[in-house]
């Protein structure tokens, strides 16, 4: 009896962890949609772009909550831990669409997708956790990568490569806060729906002063990637109350091959071979560290 309940146990364990890869997968693949519509959106300042990107997910999210059988209710103690996460994204979100519009979508997918090794260096300040020499070397080879890609001439690298690789660094700080926010108990709904109410405060004067027109097309293809986002946000959200992270986070580098897919499809961006030997060094870097911690875990 005791042996057919273990059966039963394992069994909804690999359902758990199968399911949870599929969320990983599907908002990597959101997220590279929301990239490329964003680009698709044409010439319209970066502000204008992240506030009806933020805006359509604040809608989703308000939503949501509404319907939630919690609401609206935010844990306490976490005002502090929240601001920092929405301001420190916000910040990445701008820089990162700044440099989709100034890069190969899949250069600056890859450079934002610097966050997890940035995770790694900022969780030593903010949540006092010293990384093993493995993971220092991960992050060093990570970097090595991060060099082919932004490709530095005459000691100068060019501006959007370190604008996209800076919305990496905020990002992944952002993130270590999402980390935070988790441990002291917050649900993955408020924090996306405090990030996302933010970020349209912050851009919502820029915004205004510098309005441009749109396009029927442009406004569908805003909204297109504040849709997508913002099933992103919720995938990854629901993903990581599935399996712990260690488990699945590799499987988000699948945005990198979605984002070089429609960039060459749609776009006719084809990445240069310095740019593909920086991600097969990135990503090999985080399938090594992958494995090597679910071995060790």
């Amino acid at each position: 009896m005791e042996l057919k309940l273990s059966d039963t146990e394992e069994k909804e364990t690999a359902n758990r962890h199968s399911l949870a890869i599929l969320f990983v997968i599907s908002e990597a693949l959101g997220f590279a949609l929301m990239a490329f519509f964003v680009r698709m959106s044409g010439d319209i300042p970066t502000m204008q772009k992240a506030f009806f990107r933020n805006a359509v997910a604040a809608v989703i999210a308000t939503i949501t909550l509404a319907k939630s059988e919690k609401g609206f209710k935010v844990q306490k103690g976490v005002y502090k831990e929240l601001f920092f996460r929405c301001f420190l994204g916000t910040i990445g979100l701008i820089m990162n669409f700044w440099a989709i519009d100034h890069l190969v979508i899949a250069d600056a997918n890859i450079l934002n997708k610097m966050s997890p090794f940035f995770a790694i260096i900022m969780s030593v300040f903010i949540l006092k956790e010293v990384p093993t020499r493995f993971e220092c070397l991960m992050v060093a080879i990570a970097f090595v990568g991060v060099l082919f890609i932004v490709q530095p001439t005459s000691g100068i690298a060019s501006l959007p490569a370190l604008v996209g690789l800076m919305s990496g660094f905020f990002a992944g700080t952002a993130y270590t806060f999402v980390r935070k926010l988790g441990m002291m108990g917050e649900r993955g709904p408020i924090i996306v729906f405090f990030f996302s109410v933010f970020s349209v405060i912050v851009t919502l004067p820029n915004m205004i002063l510098n309005f441009q027109p749109m396009s029927l097309r442009q406004w569908l293809c805003l909204i297109a990637a504040g849709t997508a986002a913002a099933s992103a946000q919720f995938c990854i959200t629901k993903a990581y109350s599935l399996a712990p992270a260690k488990e699945i986070s590799v499987f988000d580098y699948t945005q990198v091959i979605f984002a070089a897919i429609l960039g060459i499809a749609f776009l006719g961006e084809v990445p240069n071979i310095y740019s593909i030997i920086g991600y097969v060094i990135i990503i090999g870097a985080s399938i090594v560290k992958w494995r090597h911690t679910n071995k060790m875990g």
